[in-house]
């Protein structure tokens, strides 16, 4: 099997992204929720956004949620300017966080408010995050 394609700008593995990519390359979507305040923080964090609490555990979530806002990158950064054009959208997932991801297919086939699930994507040395319209493989 061919390995899969790099990514144009890899993110760095630390402690609190480790356990976020190994989940997303299961197919999984994992984020940090605080042991002080309760709340879930998106992408993981090592301390709360919210409260400053250093409490924080993963937790899985739901990997769905619904498109709110898109754009199709046309003047992309010089990193992912081969991948030109390509569509990032604002993500409300249905746990409560809301994301910045890719989101796949083309500009024209997408609309607000329409569902979302997980598709991440195989890359090296981690797997792209991004989105799909529910329902569709």
């Amino acid at each position: 099997m061919p390995e899969p394609p790099p990514l144009p700008y890899a993110p760095r593995l630390t402690a609190v992204t480790r356990p976020f990519y190994e989940a997303l390359a299961e197919g999984r979507l994992v984020t940090t929720r605080c042991g002080a305040c309760g709340r879930l923080s998106f992408p993981p964090k090592g301390v709360c956004p919210h409260c400053w609490g250093e409490q924080v555990e993963f937790e899985e979530i739901a990997p769905t949620g619904v498109l709110c806002s898109f754009t199709e990158v046309w003047a992309a950064p010089a990193p992912f300017a081969a991948h030109a054009p390509y569509v990032l959208g604002i993500v409300d997932l249905d746990a409560g966080p809301r994301c910045a991801a890719r989101v796949l297919g083309r500009f024209e086939e997408h609309a607000c408010d329409e569902r979302m699930e997980l598709s991440p994507q195989p890359a090296t040395p981690v797997p792209l995050f991004a989105f799909r319209r529910a329902g569709q493989a």
